[in-house]
């Protein structure tokens, strides 16, 4: 079945979603602040003002002993002032940001209307209603400051979101940031905008993330721009082969992310999902190349041609392909062009359909107990037609377990095959459209396959599985949803 072609065709950036607050990030060095109150939750906000470093003045007329012992350790510095009185609408004169811990709501609502008047953005601890901008957990690897919010809808939840940020940054990370700080006005100089100093940022970058402080590489600038200086940076770019696995973008590796962060250009399939592509850098231009059976599709001469051409201006292109790009993903090709054109390429695998479908029905492909190998299979040849050298003997063989790509439209001749070669009629089959995201599934013997495919959905991609070790499929779920062997169920 010949394929009508198409060019590949710029995507726009998804439009960022609503937002419940903007995220910004003041500047209080040297300015003034108004706190009212000495509770322990005023203290809190104190200590995290004054580490922005802000001069805090604190009106309460009386404090807790955590505000007392804040207030030792910061009037050293003048960075804390406590003035033993209630507050009044004139302390605010001069002050860039007012924050207070009022119980009473009529105070807190005159406290609220003094700061607005004064045009100053304000703070009532707990009282969201009289609150200009809030407060969130913060990931401190200053200078690099990450603030975490869910609105105040779910305090608890920000401090786990925060736990888990502080396991994947190293603290030496807070070094290198302060280090790039104190280069970037001599790389700024030394190095021209572009492919250069893109170049340098990314070497940055990784030694940065390998969880080792600067004094590793040296114990100057200078030691640091000579280690990264090591790997000249030439005019081609290079290209990238990312897999984007099932959909699921929580199933992409940490390296794939690196990658989408880092890319100039990203040319994907249609089967990439949208919230992968979410993970991208928002600059990188986007070109959809998608190659779908028997649908218009980009022909792969042209691909070839377009990565290398970008990659040739020096752009660093991203090749995001569904599945594993190793796993019919057509890589082979790819690379044989890139590398006769000189264009560097790796490859950062991905999770392929086939071991994402074991995943979501909870099945070993390889049960010691019904299976001794497993095998994947194209069930399409170029013609659309199925592959006539295929080992049907082998892939009959009772204890293999065989997962077939793109076998949609020959799902009844794979059976049929399969049944002529000695295959028992009654050996569990599995159909799955789309696996991470369940849209259509199917379970039942391999007789009644070729029924089921003419009933699914032609538009969806679907992965087969037959062997032994699907005979629960039929018995259990997938995600919760039950499994028939006389029709296809869309997920509610």
């Amino acid at each position: 079945m010949l394929q009508s072609i198409r060019k590949p065709s710029e995507a726009e950036p998804g439009r960022l979603g609503r937002l419940a607050k903007l995220p910004v990030f003041f500047d209080l060095r040297g300015k003034r602040v108004v706190l009212v109150g000495g509770s322990p939750g005023a203290a809190w906000k104190a200590e995290l003002l004054s580490a922005a470093g802000a001069h805090v003045d604190v009106y309460a007329t009386e404090i807790c002993t955590e505000m007392e012992a804040l207030l030792a350790r910061g009037a050293a510095d003048g960075r804390l002032t406590l003035h033993r009185r209630s507050w009044a609408p004139e302390i605010l004169n001069d002050a860039a940001l007012a924050v207070a811990d009022l119980e009473e709501e009529g105070e807190a609502e005159a406290f609220a209307s003094a700061a607005r008047r004064s045009g100053i953005p304000m703070n009532v601890i707990d009282k969201p209603g009289y609150c200009d901008f809030q407060f969130g957990s913060v990931v401190n690897r200053s200078p690099v400051v990450i603030g975490i919010s869910t609105d105040g809808a779910a305090p608890i939840l920000g401090q786990a979101i925060r736990r888990r940020i502080e396991t994947l940054l190293h603290p030496s990370l807070s070094s290198w940031a302060s280090l790039a700080k104190t280069m970037r006005e001599r790389i700024m100089e030394q190095l021209p905008p572009g492919l250069s100093r893109r170049a340098f940022w990314e070497r940055f970058a990784d030694l940065a993330f390998q969880g080792r402080p600067p004094e590793v590489t040296g114990s100057s600038v200078d030691a640091v721009l000579r280690q990264i200086a090591s790997r000249p940076v030439g005019a081609v770019g290079r290209v990238t082969l990312v897999g984007a696995g099932p959909g699921d973008a929580e199933l992409l590796t940490l390296k794939a992310v690196r990658a989408l962060q880092a890319a100039d250009v990203i040319l994907f399939d249609d089967l990439v999902s949208e919230d992968v592509l979410e993970l991208a850098r928002r600059e990188a231009k986007r070109l959809m190349v998608g190659k779908r059976g028997g649908r218009a599709s980009c022909a792969q001469e042209d691909i070839n041609d377009l990565m290398t051409r970008l990659a040739l201006q020096g752009k660093h292109v991203v090749r995001l392909k569904s599945g594993d790009p190793m796993i019919f993903g057509r890589a082979g090709e790819e690379i044989e062009h890139l590398e006769s054109a000189g264009v560097p390429v790796d490859v950062v695998p991905g999770i392929t359909a086939g071991i994402a479908l074991a995943s979501a029905l909870g099945i070993s492909l390889t049960h010691r107990d019904m299976a001794k190998s497993v095998r994947f299979v194209t069930g399409c040849a170029r013609t659309g037609r199925l592959p006539h050298t295929l080992d049907w003997r082998g892939l009959a063989d009772p204890l293999t377990t065989t997962i077939f790509y793109m076998a949609g439209g020959t799902a009844g001749a794979i059976a049929a095959r399969l049944i002529e070669e000695g295959f028992s009629p009654d050996t569990p089959a599995v159909m799955v459209s789309n696996v991470s995201r369940s849209d259509e599934r199917w379970a039942g013997p391999i007789s009644e396959l070729g029924e089921a495919s003419d009933r699914r959905d032609p538009s969806k991609p679907v992965i087969i599985g037959i062997g032994r070790v699907f005979g629960r499929a039929g018995q259990s779920s997938l995600r919760g949803v039950p499994m028939s062997a006389q029709r296809l169920l869309a997920e509610a």
